[in-house]
Parts: structure tokens; C-alpha cells; sequence
């Protein structure tokens, strides 16, 4: 059985421990827990532990677990592809849209904010069919194109590095998104996960998403 308040306690602890290796302010790091096919009731395991970010990777999925959580006021993170046609649900019911690829997702979610609504820019930082994410090259038009958006707020980029059993080897990935992410001044860095996000926080990671360290592996 996993045992969701010690892995809480024990990441947590992996946090603080990392950002004081690097000199950085332990508070300054967000911990996003990462809840795909995680049920309501571990999900309010966490709560009680005092993580208040939660991290969604479908809509359908997430709608259920909000609609039951509500009561905690958790912050609500849309964390996996979104569909163009999905935009308004998603811009309805999330806090957070950390996914932002392409222009016509910015079109469709500025028309459909009903408040300022806080996004992040995915970067594909090496090739991979079917990977989501915007090239390197096409980040500075996407960038601009934000000024035309008034209710979509940019705050910073997320990635995910190329699959390794070695957290050594995301590093210049991570840090190749914070030289980026400081090129065009965004303070948000969301990037690293269970088996690397101390090497992200290294590396400048301001949330880093957690999910099978929390609840153990998907089912």
C-alpha cells in the first residue's frame, strides 16, 4: 500500500534539501502533484499534507476530481496536450495552462478566459515524432504573439527531456530551458519530475511535477 504522507514528507524534504545545495529559497519551488488515474481520496491525502497544486493531464478526467475537491480550493493545473476544440472547457476549469504550443490554442483560450489565466509555453527540446511542444525556432513568434492576448497572462516554459534512467543526462536540457526562459524574461520554469526534478531545481526549475514518487506508478 502506498503511503501518500510519507512520500509527501519525504519529497518535500528532497526539495528543500536540493534548493539549499544550490543556494536557492526552498519556498520559490512549487510542487505540483501529477494526479493522472490518481482517485479523489489519495489526491486529498496530499491536500492534508499541504501540497495545494495539482497537476491534469485529460479534461475528462479531471472535471470529476475537481467538481469532488472543490471544497479544498487546490489550483488546478492542465498539464498534458490540449485539444484546440477542448480550449474552452479548459480555460473554464483550470488555473493553469502549461501547455501552450501552437497559435490557434491562444486564440481559442484568450476568447474563452473569463479571467487573466496564468499560461506556460511548452518547448520541444529534441525531436521526437508526435511530441508536443513548440520548436526552438518557432518560440520567439509564439512569444510575440502573446501581446496581442489580453486575458492569457505568460509567465514562463515547461519541458520534458528525452527519457533516461540517469537524471544527469535532462540537465542540459533543463538548463537549456532556463537560458530561454531568462532570453525573454519569464520567471516560471516548470521542468522535472519524479526521478530528475532535483537535478531541475539545480538547474532553475520553479515547479516541478510529481507523480508516481507521490502515489506510486499508474495503473
Amino acid at each position: 500500500m502506498i503511503d501518500v504522507r510519507e512520500n509527501c514528507f519525504r519529497i518535500l524534504h528532497r526539495i528543500h534539501a536540493a534548493a539549499v545545495r544550490c543556494g536557492r529559497d526552498p519556498a520559490s519551488i512549487r510542487l505540483i502533484a501529477v494526479t493522472k488515474t490518481v482517485p479523489p481520496e489519495r489526491i486529498r491525502e496530499a491536500a492534508e499534507c499541504g501540497i495545494r497544486d495539482i497537476g491534469e493531464n485529460r479534461l475528462q478526467e479531471a472535471l470529476p476530481k475537481m467538481e469532488t475537491l472543490a471544497p479544498l480550493g487546490l489550483t488546478w493545473h492542465f498539464i498534458g496536450h490540449l485539444q484546440t476544440n477542448k480550449a474552452r472547457k479548459a480555460a473554464a476549469h483550470f488555473d493553469w495552462i502549461q501547455c501552450i504550443d501552437r497559435i490557434e490554442l491562444v486564440q481559442k483560450l484568450n476568447l474563452a478566459a473569463l479571467k487573466p489565466l496564468p499560461v506556460l509555453i511548452e518547448v520541444k527540446l529534441y525531436e521526437e515524432p508526435n511530441k508536443s511542444g513548440v520548436e526552438e525556432s518557432g518560440l520567439a513568434a509564439l512569444v510575440e504573439a502573446f501581446t496581442g492576448f489580453e486575458k492569457l497572462r505568460l509567465l514562463g516554459l515547461m519541458a520534458i527531456p528525452p527519457p533516461s534512467e540517469d537524471p544527469e543526462e535532462a540537465r542540459p536540457y533543463f538548463r537549456k530551458l532556463q537560458v530561454l526562459a531568462r532570453q525573454y524574461g519569464l520567471p516560471e520554469l516548470s521542468m522535472g519530475m519524479s526521478h530528475d526534478f532535483e537535478v531541475a531545481i539545480e538547474e532553475g526549475a520553479t515547479m516541478v511535477r510529481i507523480g508516481s514518487a507521490l502515489f506510486g506508478d499508474r495503473l
